[in-house]
């Protein structure tokens, strides 16, 4: 895994590969819709791999490009270079590396979301910040069909922070954990969450990058030991109507070039900076507008409505977790916002790229926060709601999309060709949807009409 602080040379890799007897190597990717993708090659390959000439067809992904311009090379970072433990095989290891896409003149090619990220980072950077992240993935295990397919069934009956007997996941969370600890993940805490089947794995912060990679990198792992033990694991917003969905907080804070935390001020209100202010105000701006990246299916908003802990509507408090936008308690270097509507199906990569920019809107034209909302919004009535300034996110994918398309700083952070492509995509998957008949449908109309 690695963090981009501590560089990990080839030489250092190729040390590992010896002693750990790896024969097989996997070069990973992400697509536009954040779906990981990799080139599997043997041992024979590795050196041509390091080197960045592996070539691969970008035709064949979703929304990379045409065929006539398909040859897209391979450019490993070798902070991502992990042996993978549960892919031991007769004494012999598999490894991988996260890549970057380039075209084939070698330039980065813009439709790869991590190339995005890395681009709108280093404009932050040319503003004197970096960022970090630390994401709180929930996810279900489920019984598995006779097919092999993924049910709903859950296999336990245990609620929040429940411990076996009822808690039938430990021992799948157990092996989730010493798995990514092995690949080099800082496990901070696990639990059984709200709902039955439900569970969450807590690890460390990072730089952005590194946080997206770690992330998409964890949903992978958790799915692939759930398969070793029969199970179903799924990061689907709402599988199972009347119950807690799965969300995806994003902590995230700005540090200065100093190492220095940004969101910081002793002496300020709530000790929050005024830095930390703007880029809250940017965030409530633009909430709307970033949610079909941070929320990315027509699923994701079955999760977003009343009732189940799930954020809906647009605001920011330091004490209340029916906001959009929470401030932990944690002060001096902790100092940082949690940003509550993510679900663990969107894209990391473009949605930590649209969450900073729009902080930093926020930061650039000196927007002021909104008056924090310290009571329980689910409570309000509409007329409290409106008398307080408080929006909500958009109802369904369509509203998320066409906010998206009049958000002003949507084609500078994803770029156009993502940001065309994302959205063609997401018009069709709503479209699929819309015509669809459901058994919803025909449950209460079939035998009515």
């Amino acid at each position: 895994m690695g963090c981009n602080c501590n560089k990990t040379t080839r030489e250092e890799i190729m040390k590992i590969i010896e002693e750990q007897n790896v024969h097989f190597f996997r070069l990973q990717f992400v697509d536009i819709l954040g779906n990981m993708k990799n080139v599997a090659i043997p041992l024979s390959q590795i050196e041509k791999a390091l080197d960045g000439n592996m070539m691969f067809d970008g035709s064949s992904i979703d929304g990379f490009v045409r065929i006539n311009e398909s040859d897209m090379y391979l450019k490993p970072d070798f902070n991502t270079f992990t042996v993978l433990p549960w892919r031991n095989q007769s004494g012999t290891n598999a490894a991988r590396i996260i890549c970057d896409v380039a075209k084939a003149d070698g330039t980065p090619f813009e439709g790869c979301p991590r190339n995005n990220l890395k681009r709108v980072l280093a404009e932050a950077k040319d503003m004197g910040y970096t960022m970090n992240v630390g994401t709180e993935a929930e996810f279900f295990l489920f019984e598995l069909n006779e097919d092999g397919t993924g049910s709903t069934v859950t296999h336990d009956v245990a609620g929040y922070f429940d411990v076996d007997p009822g808690d039938k996941g430990i021992n799948c969370r157990r092996e989730i954990i010493e798995t990514l600890e092995a690949m080099g993940f800082e496990i901070e805490a696990s639990h059984h969450e709200v709902a039955e089947g439900q569970h969450e794995v807590n690890f460390k912060y990072a730089d952005a990058l590194t946080a997206a990679d770690n992330t998409v990198t964890f949903k992978w792992v958790v799915r692939s030991i759930a398969a070793e033990y029969g199970l179903h694991a799924t990061f689907m917003p709402k599988p199972v109507f009347g119950i807690n969905g799965s969300g995806m907080h994003t902590n995230q804070s700005l540090f200065n070039l100093d190492g220095t935390n940004a969101f910081f001020d002793e002496k300020g209100p709530l000790q929050l900076s005024e830095t930390a202010y703007k880029y809250i105000g940017g965030l409530v701006k633009n909430a709307a507008g970033f949610a079909a990246v941070t929320n990315p299916l027509v699923n994701s908003y079955k999760r977003l409505v009343p009732g189940y802990e799930a954020p809906v509507y647009v605001a920011w408090s330091a004490s209340n977790r029916s906001a959009l936008i929470r401030i932990p308690a944690s002060r001096g270097v902790g100092t940082r916002t949690e940003v509550r509507c993510p679900d663990p199906t969107c894209n990391p990569y473009l949605a930590f790229a649209m969450m900073l920019n729009s902080g930093l809107d926020g930061v650039k034209n000196n927007l002021e926060a909104p008056s924090s909302v310290d009571q329980d919004i689910f409570s309000m009535t509409p007329a409290e709601k409106e008398a307080a300034g408080i929006d909500s996110l958009p109802a369904n994918l369509k509203e998320a999309i066409d906010a998206l398309k009049m958000n002003p700083i949507a084609d500078e952070t994803l770029g156009s060709h993502i940001l065309e492509n994302y959205i063609e995509n997401k018009e069709q998957e709503w479209d699929d949807y819309r015509t669809a008949v459901t058994d919803w449908e025909l449950n209460n109309y079939l035998n009515n009409y």
